[in-house]
């Protein structure tokens, strides 16, 4: 193996459990060269990975970014592709490089014709979180699946935005509100409680990140206008990196089901994820199954009539009033308990 391409072209949370994979296969294969075709916003948190090349694959570009890649792969051949998405976009893309073994998804996992452009799969595995997932696509390639190891590249004014902005006395809270999915948000003025809560019991400083959307914008705005302790809100402000610089030196985050929780996890921050409409045990901060409040169960329960041992694995609870199921008192006691065992 001396040549490998991987495509995986978002969502930055998946993107993040790549980068162990691409950790395990310089370790494993010294000198091997690794290209990565990834999303436009994706390559904006990871594209400088040492080591890699990086190909952007823009899907907003339509024709003209299968074109393009197409252009991109003119001459070369890979020893190995990992194709590690499945919508027929990747599909299709995932036909434009040349690779003597394409490793794709096991057939429970498969779809949009996924199978027509493999050669090799990962081996079936029920009730398999999404970094683990990932890191069993060395395994057709006779390597060792890859350990959950992370490295994200950070620049010395990235570190100075982060420390510009915490505190120093006391502890940190980010939040990150916002998932891409509507229906996987916590309702604003619940983040409120909690906040002030985190002020009032821990003295904590509470820092709120998201996107420039101006759905994001307007959430942290809610956030900030119910809260009856002042808040630092920076939504909008930060890039990507500044983002993860933030959460690198922060003490702790609080997020639904969205990339952010990902990221903090990546760099070793205990993430409080807040999950009704997705299984934290599928999707949630890997690092931090521990400290997430988990109403899926009850969710599905709920809106589906299923119970979690009788639903699909993956299973989306995305309804009205299913992250409504999280209590203000559940989060503030899963902060209690995070701050009681930061202190023991």
């Amino acid at each position: 193996m001396n040549s490998i391409c991987i495509l995986r072209l978002s969502a930055i949370g998946d993107v993040t459990h790549v980068i162990p994979v691409v950790l395990s296969l310089q370790e494993q294969l010294p000198g091997v060269s690794i290209t990565w075709v990834i999303g436009k916003v994706e390559a904006k948190l990871i594209g400088d990975l040492p080591g890699v090349e990086f190909i952007i694959f823009d899907k907003k570009a339509g024709r003209q970014g299968y074109a393009d890649l197409r252009k991109q792969m003119k001459g070369r051949q890979f020893d190995a592709l990992l194709h590690m998405q499945v919508a027929f976009r990747a599909n299709l893309a995932a036909a434009l490089i040349p690779a003597k073994i394409k490793v794709g998804y096991d057939k429970a996992r498969s779809k949009d014709l996924h199978s027509l452009f493999i050669n090799r799969r990962i081996k079936p595995a029920p009730q398999q979180h999404v970094r683990d997932c990932l890191a069993s696509f060395l395994e057709p390639l006779e390597l060792r699946p890859a350990p959950p190891a992370w490295h994200i590249p950070l620049s010395e004014d990235d570190h100075k935005f982060a420390h510009q902005r915490l505190a120093a006395d006391r502890q940190n809270l980010v939040i990150s509100p916002c998932a891409s999915h509507i229906l996987r948000n916590w309702p604003a003025d619940r983040y409120a409680q909690l906040a002030d809560h985190a002020i009032e019991a821990h003295g904590m400083k509470v820092i709120l990140v998201g996107s420039p959307a101006p759905f994001e914008a307007a959430y942290c705005a809610a956030i900030e206008g119910a809260m009856k302790h002042k808040a630092h809100n920076i939504c909008g402000k930060d890039t990507l990196k500044q983002l993860t610089a933030l959460m690198t030196h922060a003490d702790l985050i609080v997020a639904p089901d969205t990339g952010p929780a990902h990221i903090g996890s990546a760099v070793g921050t205990d993430v409080l994820g807040l999950f009704a409409a997705s299984n934290p045990n599928r999707s949630g901060p890997y690092q931090s199954l521990a400290w997430c409040v988990n109403k899926y169960p009850e969710a599905l329960q709920q809106f589906t009539g299923k119970t979690v041992a009788e639903a699909r694995w993956g299973a989306k609870a995305e309804f009205e009033g299913a992250m409504e199921l999280i209590a203000v008192s559940d989060a503030v006691a899963m902060l209690d308990k995070w701050h009681q065992a930061q202190r023991s």
